[in-house]
């Protein structure tokens, strides 16, 4: 590979000195990306290194210390504790990381997407208008999948789109949002979804031997009519057909709030014989995809992948262990964008695609009001490592 994939070439000024903030719970994903920039500056050679629109270009670390200290009662107050005057800011949230847990009258209470979103408000109060810019990386969209509205109800995720916009956050980075058409609230800010496609296919690569990757041997699963836009992606840049599933629901009855799902249908062409890649934006139960993967394997298919970019795995891991037992999974793919338990993490069937490096390459761009394009295009380094697994040197 050339040298574009360890560290860009950034040839313009940065928009000021960067500073980064990492929310609790997304402490382990930050300093992944603070050590990436740390080594990449170290390394870049700027004759302007001296120069004063240069200043603070090189730093041990760019994480700012932060602090949400809660009283008794459970409320809470933001503070930064270093200057971040004419700064380029950028804060790191993980809204689904229950880890976290704070003291409640005593009890002990684990932190809600809404405590974490709320936290996430404190800290840009905290800021009070002094950084230069604000952005903010929230790989999984709060509220994204209350996106729009079919009856009389909240619309939470514009309502937080439009509120982080109001506080002086100038743009939003996102991976994979439910319906990137949420950015509809907020049409004068910056608001990117990023597909992290390339490390699902690296990690596949690099973890599984002997794929033969043609239309004859592979194909890629939609397990709903709502992912199509992503599988239809993957399967034009591997050259390999698709096949989709649709849910068939009893409008008679309503259970817990929604239809019931009788059965998922397939659309597509035969499946026999051919490895499944199903992808998703996210696995929540688990219910869903493992009742795909179960049909795909009536159907005949040989092995079977999961790519979703979040792993919520809301009702534990034994259904999956089974699934794998059974042989109805052979990998499950997830990112590290969101906690990811060390049961999960430990588990033989388990992938973890790790993307603390893209990040760190998106903020390196943008700090540098460099365009990020190329990045949010992953087609060409897909072509090489498909190439190179072929060639037989992916190590």
């Amino acid at each position: 590979m050339p040298n574009r994939e360890e560290k860009r070439n950034l040839e313009t000024i940065p928009v000021g000195s960067l500073g980064i903030i990492a929310l609790k719970g997304c402490a382990p994903l930050a300093e992944q990306v603070d050590n990436y920039l740390v080594k990449w500056r170290a390394e870049r050679e700027s004759e302007h290194k001296e120069s004063l629109a240069f200043s603070g270009y090189m730093r041990d670390s760019y994480l700012l210390e932060t602090k949400v200290p809660r009283f008794g009662s459970g409320e809470a107050k933001g503070m930064i504790m270093e200057s971040v005057r004419g700064t380029d800011l950028y804060l790191l949230v993980d809204v689904l990381n229950y880890s976290q847990t704070y003291s409640l009258s005593g009890h002990e209470n684990h932190m809600s997407p809404d405590d974490h979103f709320q936290d996430l408000k404190r800290v840009i109060a905290a800021v009070g208008g002094k950084a230069r810019r604000i952005t903010v990386i929230m790989p999984f969209l709060y509220e994204s999948r209350q996106h729009k509205r079919t009856a009389r109800e909240s619309l939470d995720c514009a309502l937080a789109l439009q509120e982080l916009v109001a506080m002086g956050v100038d743009n939003i980075i996102t991976f994979d949002a439910h319906d990137p058409r949420v950015q509809n609230a907020i049409p004068l800010h910056g608001f990117e979804t990023v597909q992290p496609a390339y490390q699902f296919i690296k990690g596949l690569l690099r973890h599984v031997k002997n794929l033969q990757i043609d239309a004859d041997h592979m194909m890629i699963i939609s397990p709903d009519e709502g992912g199509m836009g992503r599988a239809i992606y993957i399967a034009n840049v591997l050259g390999l057909d698709m096949g989709m599933f649709y849910k068939r629901r009893d409008y008679t009855r309503i259970v817990d709030g929604r239809n019931p799902i009788v059965a998922h249908e397939f659309l597509g062409s035969s499946v026999e014989g051919k490895d499944m890649i199903i992808i998703d934006d996210m696995i929540s139960s688990g219910e869903s995809v493992l009742e795909v993967a179960a049909a795909l394997k009536q159907r005949k298919a040989n092995k079977i992948f999961v790519f979703a970019t979040f792993g919520l795995f809301t009702s534990g891991l034994e259904r999956f262990d089974k699934a794998y037992e059974d042989g109805i999974i052979d990998k499950i793919l997830t990112t590290n964008l969101i906690y990811q338990t060390p049961d999960l993490l430990s588990r033989e069937w388990y992938i973890n695609c790790d993307l603390s490096k893209y990040i760190a390459y998106i903020i390196d761009t943008l700090n540098h009001d460099s365009s990020i394009s190329d990045l949010l295009n992953p087609n060409e380094r897909i072509q090489n490592i498909v190439a190179r697994y072929k060639a037989g040197e992916l190590e």
